[in-house]
């Protein structure tokens, strides 16, 4: 069996694992590797998702031969038949630990971005990587979690030879590997694309996961619907608003859908602050395989216009666009027809693809741009010139086009929750500055 990447890896690998979905656990990733593939599998499972970084702890003249290993928290495990073979004193264990310890926490404030651990006392704890060589770092983890705390520990990899899954079987409750090939040579050759995964994705990852966090609280209050935007039937996910407030639409980018994780973390946060919102395709599958169609801005902005008007009938709340990618010049091309429109915000979008209608849009428009996305914040001070309804023209510093960095994904929901609770929940002057161009750096 060979994997696409760590995303499918991933993916698979939750299907494998779902019969634990109803022990409430907690997914750790091992660094960098395992993170992707643990996101997939959190994000399937419904569940925290973390990192588990674990430094194993070498004999004096053969590093490579662990005595030992230390986990967060002060947790160390000592393998005390080597310690007592190889001679190893007290003051040497003290020191080894010391330096590997000081690296441990490096890692850890680097990978998390300053939040805190996922929670420690969970009963069942995931272990991930995205492979297995030896089985010395997957082993250290799982005696790390044990040591922690956990009462059922799992070990869960793609591909991994048989006799390292055997041997793994020793310090882990139970061991999940899609593919044990006897014929082993590395990880990396069981993957069309094993690219190195950098300290910056690992991070991302957890943090991407960490804007999501609370889904599972308001999962019951998600319903699967069908849209029907003139005549056209669409998917979604609607979770409705709590009392009288409004209610947001999401208007996806090209090649995104109804799944996008971003759009899911931002759509969580908006749904805590007692926000409705609604994901959807835009497009039908049939749709989306002509290219075309994604970037068909007229079109798209039809489609999100007869879906609002689906909406209308079922939810009356005040209804706002989120937009992402072309699917921001949409949301504002769509607006700019409907009075009605409470607010919109962009994500990286392209509203400079709504052309000649920004001038028509009336609703409170908030354009969020990464620092770093150069060629994007240049075409929304274009297009925010354009505009002569309340703007706001939010950077966040440092941030790509996806939002991918530490903290980045979680400022752009704080943004937009702050712009649609005071825009369709206190009403469209709630600001006071209708009219009124600002930026903000």
């Amino acid at each position: 069996m060979r994997f696409t990447d760590r995303t499918e890896a991933g993916r698979r690998l939750a299907a494998a694992l779902g019969h634990l979905r109803g022990e409430a656990p907690v997914v750790l990733g091992l660094p960098r590797g395992g993170v992707p593939v643990a996101y997939e599998v959190a994000s399937a499972l419904g569940a925290p998702l973390d990192v588990i970084v674990v430094r194993k702890l070498g004999v004096p003249y053969q590093p490579e031969l662990a005595f030992g290993a230390i986990g967060e928290g002060g947790v160390r495990v000592l393998n005390d038949d080597i310690v007592r073979h190889c001679g190893i004193d007290p003051d040497h264990i003290a020191a080894v630990e010391r330096t590997e310890r000081q690296e441990l926490e490096r890692r850890a404030r680097r990978f998390r971005g300053g939040r805190p651990p996922a929670a420690g006392d969970a009963r069942t704890v995931i272990v991930v990587d995205d492979g297995i060589a030896t089985g010395a770092t997957a082993a250290a983890a799982c005696q790390v979690v044990r040591a922690r705390g956990a009462a059922h520990v799992v070990l869960a990899v793609p591909v991994a030879p048989p006799d390292a899954v055997h041997r793994l079987s020793g310090v882990a409750d139970e061991v999940v590997c899609l593919s044990a090939p006897p014929l082993f040579g590395s990880v990396g050759e069981w993957y069309l694309d094993f690219a190195q995964t950098t300290d910056e994705e690992v991070a991302a990852c957890l943090a991407r996961a960490a804007a999501g966090a609370g889904h599972a609280r308001r999962a019951a209050d998600v319903t699967a619907v069908e849209v029907l935007a003139d005549g056209v039937r669409l998917a979604g996910d609607l979770a409705p608003p709590e009392g009288a407030a409004g209610i947001v639409m999401f208007a996806h980018g090209s090649g995104s859908s109804r799944h996008s994780p971003r759009n899911r973390a931002v759509a969580t946060v908006l749904q805590e602050a007692g926000l409705g919102t609604l994901l959807f395709d835009l497009l039908t599958p049939a749709e989306e395989m002509d290219r075309g169609n994604v970037f068909d801005i007229g079109a798209l902005a039809d489609r999100l216009a007869g879906a609002t008007r689906w909406l209308r009938e079922r939810e009356p709340a005040r209804i706002g666009y989120f937009g992402a990618s072309t699917g921001a010049a949409a949301a504002l091309q769509a607006a700019a027809a409907d009075a009605d429109i409470g607010a919109v915000v962009s994500r990286g979008g392209r509203p400079d693809l709504a052309g000649p209608h920004l001038g028509d849009v009336r609703a409170p428009t908030l354009l969020i741009v990464g620092g770093a996305d150069m060629r994007v914040l240049e075409l929304n001070r274009l297009a925010q010139a354009r505009l002569r309804c309340e703007n706001l023209l939010e950077v966040v510093p440092g941030a790509t086009h996806l939002f991918e960095e530490p903290g980045a994904l979680e400022r752009v929901a704080e943004l937009a929750r702050s712009w649609f609770v005071a825009h369709l929940t206190a009403g469209s002057d709630a600001s006071g500055a209708a009219g009124r161009p600002r930026a903000s750096h």
